[in-house]
């Protein structure tokens, strides 16, 4: 097939890869992803990282293409076979930050700036404050204070000759004519401090990637930055070698508006995606130049339209009353996501509003009307504002136009903010605050930095806030504790879905979809299995009372989370499960945290898993549960995915999810996975694999039917179980047909007469089924062979 390089995919194929599964693996899956009728493979990043990195995501060198992966020759032979095949290739790219990484050399351009310090011309690369630590840039790398540490240093003869500094697998530059100090006097004589890796979270003079240290911000706002960091990029999509774009984290970045308004121009309009995460009823920038997001808004979707309302809010009371939560540490959402902005705001993210603090001390300075606010009313009125955003950042900037939504959620949050003063005069530090975050102050240097920086941290904080913490204690339904979602309204109408993909058709066709990726908590069949939760809640609280009598846990919480994640992966396996759980308490900072692990703790959460949902007495109860709830299970995983091929935008099929696919958090779900030949296929994968295949081959055959100029139009049925179906037509020649609640449905003795009318006169042929239909059609019927139907018109053909 010819493939216009000019056009969007019709759909993509996410492979992460990494150095068990490089370029010449991806190679040799190339016949395999053809056949199923994806148009473009979708790579994770391709830069030099760090060695051994399963993600790429932590960048050393932009300059070249990753050796471990198999080089640039590697890729390039990759696009020579994907071609041959009919397929292009879309890069997943990191614009926000490099890694800090050991041995420091590997990443050149931080290795000059801590050899020549402010002076180097890579110093622009990286956001470092020099007015702090003397001038040094503060490197947390040491196991502890110093002191302790010095004996463990160590001089020695560097990789491009001249005298460096050992400690552990860190190797340091020396700062050209301190060679011949003794150590403590060497140390102090560099541009950079070596310190205890406590001193990150209060003292760390460089902007980072969240709260990790070792990934360190790049200045991509920087013209030159931006050249010297995309240079490969851009060659490889102007040979042709590549065709299109992802975006990391856009909103980590000072100008993401200006980043993609420079990016567009310089890929000459090829199709881009940014992982920009909506919150709620957010909308994507309308005058951002790209395709769309990359869909994770898709997926909280089509996870809600298979969420059971009624059924989700008897979870919650039951998951409540298990638990004993209270309000702020589980027991309410709000509550609970308040708790955690406060904590992660004044903890973890100390550092970063500290420097905050600091600018607009400075600006007050800088002003007489602004002066007199003390410091502790500005860091008051800063993070008040800032845990009181509902969405990642506002997009303001000096010297242009405050957009309307970003102005409203600022004055929201500043109103809410003030509650938090005695005294109304001090409280007038909020409007200063929120001023200075529009960049309604001035447009000096200090203003666009603390306009630019409220907004990096705002990100960071609803990301490690939100996602990272609690997601991981509020969880009466863990499907609905995805990136995006919004856990205590996880529901979604068929009305409400219909009105956001003729939304999504309307303004962003071209946009991405997905249903799984490598950040999901847990995959889309994993999510589909909890999904059923919502239509049995009185079943799984009886379950869950008895194996908590029978198998009781560290405590309640845990132990909730531990069956849930249990339910999702389908089969005892302590292996994958037990990293998953840890990981889910570390991460909700109750019992034991990644910094501050309780051992004893920990050991019992092993334990309990092993002797639970791993053991006899878990498996054989789950395996029983599983039966029962079999059929919602099935029309979940089919249903979510005839809708997420169909509906509008650009699918993203992340790998190994054309069969059934039940993985649980990272590292679990970048696991290498047999290839097409050498895996097994249950009943449940040999429909997905084959659903899979006839939706991706009507996408990549008739383009014109699913892309900008098609028309998306809502079908509703017509009955007593109308509520339970969802069904669309797609360019007047598909119609996808799925059932929702399929659990609910069978106790209310099915389909009971309700029926759907299909388009126009036409007869309609499903392609996973033998029949053929025509105008009112009894769902009964229609359905008899499975919970979707993919139909097309009898003049179409089979593809």
């Amino acid at each position: 097939m010819k493939r216009d390089i000019c056009s969007p995919p019709t759909a993509t194929y996410r492979l992460q890869l990494q150095p068990a599964f490089p370029f010449a693996a991806a190679e040799r899956a190339v016949p395999h992803l053809a056949s199923l009728g994806v148009s473009h493979l979708h790579l994770s990043p391709v830069l030099e990282a760090v060695p051994g990195s399963t993600h790429g995501y932590d960048v050393v060198d932009h300059t070249a293409v990753r050796a471990e992966l198999g080089g640039e020759e590697g890729l390039r032979a990759l696009s020579r076979t994907a071609r041959a095949h009919g397929l292009g290739l879309v890069l997943d790219i990191v614009p926000n930050h490099m890694a800090v990484p050991a041995p420091e050399h590997l990443n050149g351009p931080l290795w000059q700036v801590l050899r020549d310090g402010p002076a180097s011309p890579c110093a622009r690369w990286f956001d470092i404050d020099w007015s702090e630590h003397g001038g040094k840039v503060l490197l947390p790398v040491l196991a502890g204070r110093l002191g302790t540490e010095l004996s463990r240093f160590r001089t020695g003869d560097g990789p491009g000759g001249g005298t460096v500094l050992h400690y552990g697998d860190h190797v340091l530059p020396v700062r050209p004519g301190t060679e011949r100090l003794p150590l403590p006097e060497l140390l102090d004589a560099q541009w950079y401090r070596p310190a205890w890796w406590r001193l990150a979270r209060t003292e760390l003079n460089y902007r980072r990637f969240f709260t990790i240290a070792e990934l360190i911000a790049v200045r991509v706002e920087d013209p030159e930055v931006f050249a010297a960091t995309h240079g490969k990029v851009l060659q490889l999509l102007h040979e042709d070698v590549v065709d299109g774009l992802r975006v990391d984290h856009p909103d980590g970045l000072a100008d993401p508006p200006g980043y993609l308004r420079r990016l567009h121009e310089a890929t000459g309009g090829r199709w881009t995606v940014v992982e920009k995460i909506l919150s709620g009823d957010e909308r994507l920038p309308a005058g951002w130049p790209v395709a769309g997001t990359t869909g994770y808004d898709a997926l909280r979707d089509l996870d809600g339209l298979f969420t059971d309302p009624d059924g989700a809010a008897a979870l919650t009371a039951a998951y409540r009353a298990f638990t004993g939560a209270p309000a702020d540490r589980g027991g309410d959402w709000p509550a609970t996501l308040r708790r955690a902005a406060y904590r992660v705001v004044t903890h973890e993210l100390a550092t970063e509003v500290g420097r905050l603090v600091r600018t607009a001390a400075r600006l007050c300075e800088a002003a007489h009307p602004l002066r007199d606010h003390a410091p502790w009313a500005l860091r008051t009125a800063l993070c008040e504002i800032l845990v009181r955003l509902p969405v990642y950042r506002p997009y303001a900037a000096p010297g242009r136009p405050v957009a309307p939504s970003d102005a409203a959620l600022l004055d929201e949050a500043a109103q809410g903010a003030r509650t938090a003063f005695a005294v109304p005069e001090e409280a007038e530090a909020v409007e200063l605050v929120r001023d200075a975050a529009l960049g309604r102050l001035g447009d000096g240097p200090d203003h666009r930095d603390f306009c630019a920086r409220f907004a990096q941290t705002a990100s960071a904080l609803r990301a490690k806030s939100v996602e990272d913490t609690a997601f991981y204690r509020y969880a009466p339904l863990l499907s609905a504790t995805e990136v995006g979602a919004v856990p205590d309204r996880p529901a979604l109408s068929p009305a409400d879905f219909h009105a956001r993909c003729a939304r999504r058709q309307r303004r962003w066709p071209a946009g991405g979809t997905v249903l799984s990726t490598h950040d999901t908590k847990r995959s889309a069949d994993a999510r589909a299995r909890i999904a059923a939760l919502s239509e049995y809640p009185g079943r799984w609280a009886e379950l869950m009372d008895r194996l908590w009598a029978e198998v009781p846990g560290p405590d309640p919480h845990v132990a909730w989370v531990a069956w849930q994640n249990a339910v999702g992966l389908g089969a005892p396996d302590a292996g994958r499960l037990v990293p998953a759980v840890l990981k889910a308490a570390r991460e909700a900072a109750l019992l034991t945290t990644w910094t501050e692990p309780d051992a004893a703790y920990e050991a019992a959460v092993e334990a309990f898993i092993t002797t639970g949902p791993c053991a006899a007495v878990g498996s054989e109860a789950l395996a029983a549960f599983a039966e029962e709830t079999g059929e919602a299970i099935r029309a979940n995983t089919l249903g979510a995915t005839l809708l997420h091929l169909t509906m509008p935008g650009v699918p993203d099929v992340y790998m190994g999810t054309e069969r059934v696919y039940r993985a649980l958090v990272d590292p679990d779900n970048r696991r290498v996975l047999p290839g097409a030949r050498e895996a097994t296929y249950d009943g449940l994968s040999c429909e997905k694999l084959r659903l899979t295949r006839a939706a991706l081959w009507l996408r990549r055959e008739h383009p014109e039917w699913f892309g900008e100029g098609a028309s998306y139009v809502p079908l509703y049925a017509a009955g007593a179980r109308a509520g339970h179906v969802v069904a669309f037509a797609r360019g007047g020649e598909v119609v996808a047909v799925a059932t929702r609640l399929a659990g609910r449905l069978a106790q209310a003795d099915g389909w009971r007469g309700t029926v759907l009318e299909l388009p126009g006169d036409h007869v309609w042929r499903d392609l996973l089924g033998d029949g053929e239909w025509q105008g009112r059609v009894a769902l009964a019927e229609l359905l008899r062979e499975g919970p979707v139907a993919l139909l097309v018109r009898e003049a179409v053909g089979r593809p």
